[in-house]
């Protein structure tokens, strides 16, 4: 079996966010870059399932030189080979075109993707690549079973989980559920010093185009400062509530 797991590079979630070239850019000055976690969730399920079907792990990612430590750090986890689209993304269509074009030249069973990426929030490019590589897409994706060819899913909807079945290959959105956090693989030294000689694929981008251009970026306005209340002070809390919040 041949998996493709698509990663992306994301600051670490207690990083400092400025922006630069009045606001249009992202200071990644003293920034720590991690693989997206819902795309950690899918890499681990990938290995999990190449350990028990005999398989093959790829790891893709779009982007430029300064990504490749986060894609060696999939290497390391235990993906067998990855490829780099040498492109900065910028909107997630074009991302999607990348990775589809990679997919309909080369051939696989199983495509695994994050939910969405931390950074953006734009869960789009996962049922965007389902949708030019025409094969079935199951987003939300918290469990996932194969025999032979056929899949066993489950996702999360409204309210509840819907249970699915289909056969490969099969693009998944997968999120917390497709493994647990304990179940998380953590590089060794023997994991690095392999991953140092797996093969890292640099290719050109199709095209080079963004359809979109980001004008401006906002931070979210600060919150206000709290005031702390003895436990027995019931009376200066109600005044407080009543006197300056109005809300009693």
């Amino acid at each position: 079996m041949k998996i493709l797991v698509c990663i992306s590079s994301v600051p670490e979630t207690t990083s400092k966010i400025n922006f630069i070239n009045n606001k249009t850019e992202l200071d990644k000055t003293n920034m720590q870059f991690v693989i997206n976690p819902y795309d950690e969730f899918g890499l681990t399920k990938a290995i999990m399932l190449k350990e028990q079907l005999n398989g093959e792990v790829t790891v893709i990612s779009v982007g430029d030189s300064s990504i490749d430590p986060v894609i060696r750090k999939a290497l390391a986890i235990g993906a067998d080979n990855a490829v780099r689209i040498d492109k900065t993304p910028k909107e997630s269509y074009s991302t999607a075109i990348e990775i589809a074009n990679y997919i309909n030249n080369n051939s696989f069973d199983l495509i695994i993707a994050g939910r969405e990426s931390i950074d953006y929030n734009g869960g789009s490019v996962p049922g965007m690549v389902s949708e030019l590589v025409n094969y079935p897409f199951i987003n939300a994706c918290i469990e996932l079973n194969i025999n032979d060819r056929n899949v066993d899913a489950t996702r999360e909807i409204d309210g509840g989980k819907e249970i699915l079945s289909t056969t490969l290959p099969i693009v998944i959105g997968g999120q917390k559920g497709l493994v647990q956090e304990s179940e998380l693989r953590i590089p060794n030294m023997r994991g690095i010093m392999q991953a140092r000689t797996k093969s890292l694929q640099v290719i050109k981008s199709v095209d080079g185009l963004n359809l979109t251009t980001s004008i401006e970026f906002e931070t979210p306005e600060k919150k206000g400062e709290c005031k702390f209340v003895e436990p027995n002070n019931v009376k200066e809390l109600v005044d407080l509530l009543h006197q300056e919040e109005k809300i009693i």
